[in-house]
């Protein structure tokens, strides 16, 4: 039997066309996501975010006004997330949305927003887009495990703005 190189040309690039129309209609592909935080169902900006000079990512504790308990724990969590940021503070500020209760509080204060959940965190970018929600977990394991996933995310942001 004689090879036919128009046939084989032919089937050779059939092949992979075929795989792939196949792995598309029967769903074959990963639908993996490599965020820790959860995205927002609506868009939250803040206005006059560049005015204040923010830096390239902060985190931020939503401390509403009904919030105790949980927040005075996520906010002694935010010194812990900062000392853990590294040699990366110098790109990430730490804020409180809202009014803070602890008059020794460090951070900076940023105006409230209605849409966002109490006592959970949010990485904003420079130019004010609120980008991720960490909400807060009320097992002590499970919230350290929502942190670390916090500065996972933080960390891969801020190699991907590194190599840009």
């Amino acid at each position: 039997m004689k090879n036919n190189p128009l046939l084989l040309f032919v089937i050779c690039c059939a092949i992979p066309l075929i795989l792939a129309y196949s792995a598309l209609k029967l769903d074959w592909l990963p639908t993996a996501i490599t965020n820790n935080g959860e995205f927002l169902q609506q868009q939250v900006k803040y206005e006059s975010w560049s005015q204040n000079n923010h830096k390239q990512w902060t985190i931020a504790l939503n401390y509403s006004n009904g919030c105790t308990t949980p927040c005075s724990e996520q906010l002694a969590a935010l010194n812990n997330l900062y000392i853990a940021l590294g040699k990366n503070q110098n790109k990430v500020d730490v804020a409180v949305i809202g009014e803070v209760k602890a008059a020794n509080s460090p951070w900076k204060s940023i105006d409230a927003q209605p849409n966002l959940q109490p006592a959970s965190l949010y990485l904003i970018d420079h130019m004010g887009l609120v980008v991720l929600e960490y909400p807060f977990k009320t097992q002590p394991q499970e919230n350290r495990l929502v942190q670390k996933g916090l500065l996972k995310d933080l960390k891969k942001l801020l190699s991907y703005s590194r190599s840009s």
